[in-house]
């Protein structure tokens, strides 16, 4: 473990140097052939592919499984009808906390694509709360595989306005907190209901430049038949899809939960590149 933490320190400054250039070489990376992962459990063993689109979550996710780190993690958070999620090097019965944390504490830079979104089967990296997160920045190691749900057009609707809603909020609250801090600097207590309704316009001009948020139409065949999470498109970075195992997601969704949602008999996987 010591000796892959030191591979890894030089795999961190790689992918930084890889980030930079992800733009210019976008284009050539979509014309890839998709690499497939296979995770291997003791309900059965799911295939994904990963998306030529998020080269950063990409190349980090085969580097992490070409260096065995995932092989004796477990699914730790199981919630039916939502989400399993695994990855995390902690939960290894050979994890050095002292000299294996680096493994914990690096993210990579958010890769959104509107064509990209939680269905059933979607391969998505976990992270941070928007409050100590506001760049939406992932884990570099634990992801979370879709469950879902099944949606109707209706709950669509709401969810979309709700997103709509949220980041009216969002908007205005940056603005408040920036006027206010110019206040107290200034020796003047702020009163927000006040700066609130001066802001108004500032925040009507800034959604006005601003598209409303809408499920496309793919979202929406999807969301309506097969399910998933719509209200984290977006917000986190989707970056593969299950293309053999569904059932498997539900089998493991299904399991006897107790604290923190972790499973009350650990579920290990072993996760390995496939050529089919």
């Amino acid at each position: 473990m010591k000796k892959f933490v030191t591979y890894f320190f030089i795999y961190l400054s790689s992918l930084l140097l890889f980030s930079c250039s992800t733009k210019r070489e976008s284009s050539s990376k979509e014309n890839l052939e998709e690499t497939l992962i296979l995770i291997e459990t003791s309900y059965g063993n799911i295939k994904i592919k990963l998306y030529n689109e998020a080269p950063i979550h990409r190349e980090n996710f085969i580097k992490l499984a070409n260096s065995g780190i995932y092989n004796g993690t477990i699914f730790h958070r199981v919630i039916n009808n939502f989400m399993i999620q695994g990855g995390d090097p902690a939960t290894k019965p050979q994890f050095d906390s002292k000299n294996d944390s680096i493994l914990l504490n690096y993210t990579l830079q958010a890769e959104f694509r509107p064509n990209l979104f939680h269905k059933k089967g979607a391969l998505a990296a976990a992270r941070m709360g928007d409050n100590v997160n506001p760049e939406k920045n992932s884990s570099g190691t634990q992801f979370y595989i879709v469950q879902g749900k099944i949606f109707t057009n209706e709950e669509l609707s709401v969810l979309a306005k709700r997103k709509n809603d949220n980041l009216k909020n969002q908007i205005l609250y940056s603005l408040i907190i920036e006027k206010s801090d110019g206040l107290t600097a200034k020796g003047i207590e702020p009163n927000y209901s006040e700066l609130a309704k001066s802001l108004q316009d500032t925040l009507d001009f800034i959604l006005s430049n601003k598209p409303n948020y809408n499920f496309s139409d793919d979202q929406i065949a999807a969301y309506t038949t097969i399910g998933g999470t719509p209200h984290l498109d977006g917000d986190y970075t989707v970056f593969g899809e299950v293309v053999e195992g569904l059932d498997v997601i539900d089998k493991i969704a299904a399991v006897k939960t107790g604290a923190f949602d972790r499973p009350v008999e650990d579920i290990p996987m072993k996760v390995t590149i496939v050529t089919k």
